[in-house]
């Protein structure tokens, strides 16, 4: 990746962005609303901008909401 395609990728990120940090910690309670037919994106703003910006952290969540919704358990 060259410097610019950084700076461009840096620049075109949402300032409220949380990180993959952030939303790691609550991806739980961000799955927990998802599927409690909840609106998780009115409660952490960030985080969902964080995962539409960041795919490996969606496919996380997306792992996550098949687990939880998985009749095996």
């Amino acid at each position: 990746m060259s410097e610019w395609s950084q700076l461009e990728r840096f620049l075109q990120t949402d300032p409220e962005d949380v990180g993959c940090g952030e939303a790691m910690e609550i991806m739980h309670v961000y799955a927990d609303l998802v599927q409690a037919g909840a609106d998780p994106e009115a409660r952490y703003p960030g985080v969902a901008a964080h995962l539409r910006a960041c795919g490996p952290c969606a496919e996380d969540l997306e792992g996550l909401l098949a687990a939880l919704n998985d009749p095996h358990d």
